[in-house]
């Protein structure tokens, strides 16, 4: 055999061990959010900033050229143990912000220090993106508000409705627009990346907030909605009514069409201590649970990252159907968490971030072996740092978090590799009814992926002399990447 041929055959059983290492880390994945026993603890850190310093990369070259993100985060699922990683946890590419002129992201290398992460600017009260005699406009239509009220207050290039465009005004859109389309666009690949060239599965699919999450992050901000709900809380309500059913819609629309990994809820603001159990219950809770349960019943499971303590809530999240999310903890009791929602979910996370970045190998292998003993010991556990692993972590340290894991999280009673099932969980018959947990907007009003419906651009076209049903199809699968856009804004940007 020629040196060609040497070189094909080690690159075919490269690729051959690689997908086989991938088929025991996918079916190790999904058995543990099965909440099922799988052959060993996995391990899935959300690792963002860290890939750079992994990688050699700063902030400013991960977050302006998500070619370097992705670099990064392949190099880092080769370089670990790990059984899954966010294909870009990083994942807000300021290229596109700066191409709108968003005025709510300070941008590494241009806003802030090159070697700090991206940060959010919280609105002032009095000069919120949405304000507060405008809650039936949003109600109205939160396609429309989006576009012609939100947008034009949001980014600086964007010319208010009614005032004459600029060149500047037409060249933000364009460029934004294809900009988000190339960016993910280059996730598809990017999956399978991770998939051949490290064995790694990609983590999640899909992007949720919870609607009062939406309020208090993109639109009234944080005081502002403070306000609301004691000055009219019936609105706020009425609007998290009409955005839930909207909301849900991108979750499916993003999500893993095999229904392997799960959609992502970011939890933010609506809980103890930022609001009261009552809104909680009567506002938060009350439009964010019929999203999950309506995701469920098409066997989409969601995973709660639980920024900060949801301890409170715990009581409130076991409504929701068996295995239906997995459950991380950030600043939570995870061993309180387990005990009352481990026999009905997967769970992830508890070791603290500043274990990462400040603790001894020792405080993080007892850290791991205390979550495994006490936490995994029936399976149902994922091990992962407790909130987005950022810059200030170290490489030994992620090490000794991985090697402790390996260590300490093999069952003796659990399956090999090999004989592990692959795949999400499934709902039961009672939970799988797709249309009968969350009600869509009322007839007349904009349904979810619309901007301009057929019944009115048919009304606009007249006569038509080929076939109508093809004429529709198009329109409304370029109506529905309008929609896309303004939502993906305002959900991932």
């Amino acid at each position: 055999m020629n040196a060609s041929n040497d070189f094909r055959a080690s690159e075919g059983l490269h690729a051959a061990s690689k997908a086989t290492l991938y088929a025991e880390r996918f079916a190790r994945y999904t058995t543990a959010m099965r909440n099922e026993m799988p052959d060993r603890v996995p391990i899935r850190p959300f690792v963002a900033e860290f890939t750079g310093v992994y990688a050699g990369y700063n902030c400013q070259e991960l977050t302006h050229n998500y070619e370097n993100a992705f670099d990064a985060a392949c190099q880092c699922a080769s370089g670990f143990e790990w059984d899954a990683v966010v294909a870009n946890m990083v994942y807000v590419w300021t290229g596109l912000a700066q191409s709108m002129g968003l005025k709510y992201y300070a941008i590494p290398g241009i806003d802030i220090p090159a070697e700090t992460g991206f940060q959010y600017r919280e609105p002032k009260q009095d000069d919120a993106f949405m304000k507060a005699d405008e809650y039936d406009a949003l109600i109205e239509d939160p396609t429309g508000f989006l576009y012609n009220v939100w947008l034009p207050r949001v980014a600086d290039s964007i010319v208010p409705i009614g005032q004459p465009s600029t060149t500047q005004n037409n060249l933000a859109l364009v460029k934004t627009g294809m900009a988000m389309m190339q960016y993910f666009t280059a996730f598809g690949p990017q999956v399978d990346r991770l998939r051949t060239e490290c064995g790694t599965v990609s983590a999640i699919s899909g992007i949720l907030k919870a609607p009062m999450d939406i309020l208090a992050d993109k639109l009234r901000g944080y005081l502002g909605l403070v306000d609301d709900l004691f000055e009219r809380p019936e609105k706020v309500l009425a609007a998290c009514e009409a955005l839930a059913p909207h909301l849900g819609h991108v979750a499916k629309a993003t999500a893993d069409p095999n229904k392997g990994v799960p959609v992502t809820i970011w939890m933010h603001r609506g809980g103890v201590p930022f609001v009261s159990p009552k809104i909680f219950k009567e506002i938060y809770w009350s439009t964010l649970k019929p999203i999950i349960q309506d995701l469920w019943s098409e066997g989409l499971q969601t995973l709660f990252y639980a920024e900060g303590s949801w301890d409170y809530h715990l009581e409130s999240f076991a409504e929701l159907p068996d295995r239906s999310i997995i459950y991380h903890v950030d600043q939570g009791d995870i061993f309180k968490t387990h005990d009352v929602l481990g026999d009905k979910f997967c769970l992830s996370g508890g070791v603290a971030n500043t274990l990462l970045s400040m603790g001894t190998h020792d405080e993080i292998r007892k850290r791991c072996k205390e979550i495994i003993d006490r936490v995994a010991q029936d399976g149902g556990y994922i091990m992962d740092a407790s909130a987005i692993v950022q810059n200030d972590a170290t490489v030994d340290r992620m090490r000794v978090m991985t090697e402790a894991t390996l260590e300490y999280g093999v069952y003796s009673r659990g399956h090999s590799a090999a004989e592990l099932k692959a795949g999400g969980p499934k709902p039961l018959a009672e939970d799988a009814k797709p249309g009968t947990f969350l009600p869509p907007p009322p007839v007349g009003h904009l349904q979810p992926g619309e901007c301009f419906p057929w019944d009115q651009k048919r009304l606009e076209i007249g006569t038509i002399q080929g076939d109508e049903a093809i004429c529709k199809q198009t329109w409304q699968e370029m109506d529905a990447l309008s929609n896309m856009f303004i939502w993906q804004l305002l959900l991932s940007f």
